[in-house]
């Protein structure tokens, strides 16, 4: 099977450090094309892609971008979300990587539809080998007009920054995230207000994901081709970051629809050593996970919302047999338990807590009431945690309730099979 390309048309294409080398395969013509535009008419052509944001949250970009021009307040900034903290998600870094000008011009294009005066690249720490790269092609676009004061002669300013992360995945949320632009702790805060309204230095503000940008220039160049092909609900292309046990891992540009099967076995080279599939986790850490039962349907937000899924960040992350259910909660809960800020009480013990309970059923010490209390926990949390971190840091554990009971089996149930 064949990945397609449409988002990574541009791969391999150019010299990535050279302005001239993108505008010889068409680069900033979609620039050209938006400035004479207006931006709820840029927004109308993501809303009838049926866009959705690529960074976790699913929230309709065109939805997003209208609103964001509605405001009626000076300064608006727009915020491109490069921390990409997700486990086992690693596309971002790859179009950064392979067509960073890309990324560029959908940036001003985004600042040329929300009004916006200034940009904001949040990029996380461990790519800080590709801020080189990043602030090349900053360099390079004000040096050619595309930047800076009068940009193409339309008496727009615009200028992008490029801020690095220190390694915080609660950054990834974009009141922290903003915060830690600001020289704040990277902690989240409560809404209202929305960041449309009051977000980075209280500015009205955008904020998008790296793979959700990236598709704009693509878009207003030629949408045919991506709205050709997906499901009725999921037009068009999706990048997935694949990993865990499989013979390829790497990063695939599918067609919505292409099933699971498909991506693990088809791209991604199948399990190692022929093993069983233990379970998949998609949409990184935060993501839920199912068993081998699910490898027939399609990838697409419908098929994934009917099976209790989500397309989350991107990511598939196979696990085999060798894994139990257990040790890979255990260490999914690690991660939450680690990156969780602290600031509010259900996320901080909560997560603490379930830690110590996954800690007891695998040592076969648990109780009843122990069971009963982690489930209890993690139905608590994402009502009333402060942000997503909270929010979704049990999706893991409660799918593996619903897939894998036995493990979560009664104790007096487990001595009598004993």
């Amino acid at each position: 099977m064949q990945n397609i390309s449409y988002l990574t048309e541009n791969f391999g294409k150019y010299d990535v450090f050279s302005i001239d080398s993108y505008i010889n395969i068409g680069g900033f013509q979609s620039l050209r094309k938006a400035v004479t535009m207006d931006g709820d008419d840029i927004a109308a052509i993501l809303s009838d892609a049926k866009i959705k944001g690529r960074g976790g949250a699913e929230y309709p970009m065109g939805r997003k971008w209208s609103q964001a021009r509605a405001v009626k307040r000076p300064h608006h900034c727009v915020v491109c979300n490069a921390d990409e903290g997700e486990t086992c998600t690693f596309k971002d870094r790859e179009l950064i990587t392979n067509d960073s000008f890309n990324l560029i011009e959908a940036m001003i294009i985004a600042g040329w539809a929300v009004n916006a005066e200034d940009g904001y690249i949040y990029m996380r720490a461990e790519y800080s080998h590709l801020r080189p790269r990043i602030l090349n092609a900053i360099k390079q676009a004000e040096d050619r007009g595309f930047l800076g004061k009068n940009i193409l002669g339309t008496n727009w300013n615009y200028k992008i920054h490029l801020y690095s992360g220190a390694g915080a995945y609660v950054c990834g949320e974009g009141t922290a995230l903003i915060r830690s632009i600001e020289g704040k702790a990277g902690r989240p805060r409560m809404k209202p207000p929305f960041m449309k309204q009051s977000g980075l230095f209280t500015r009205p503000t955008c904020i998008n994901n790296v793979e959700s940008l990236s598709l704009v220039p693509h878009l207003l160049r030629d949408s045919t081709p991506y709205l050709q092909v997906g499901t009725k609900e999921s037009t068009g292309t999706k990048l997935v970051s694949v990993g865990g046990n499989v013979n390829k891992p790497g990063v695939y540009e599918i067609a919505f629809g292409t099933t699971v099967r498909e991506i693990i076995y088809g791209l991604a080279g199948g399990i190692q050593g022929n093993r069983k599939i233990r379970l998949i986790q998609f949409g990184g850490a935060s993501g839920k996970i199912s068993d081998a039962r699910i490898l027939d349907i399609p990838y697409s937000y419908e098929a994934f919302a009917a099976n209790n899924l989500i397309i989350g960040s991107g990511s598939v992350l196979v696990i085999d047999e060798r894994t139990s259910v257990i040790d890979f909660l255990r260490y999914t809960q690690d991660f939450f338990l680690h990156e969780s800020c602290g600031q509010c009480t259900p996320c901080r013990e909560g997560n603490r807590h379930i830690r110590i309970f996954l800690e007891k059923i695998k040592n076969g010490t648990y109780t009843d009431e122990d069971i009963q209390t982690m489930k209890t926990f993690a139905k608590v949390m994402p009502m009333s945690s402060l942000c997503g971190l909270g929010e979704t840091a049990q999706n893991a554990l409660k799918s593996a309730f619903n897939i894998f009971p036995e493990v979560f089996a009664s104790r007096k149930q487990t001595e009598a099979v004993g």
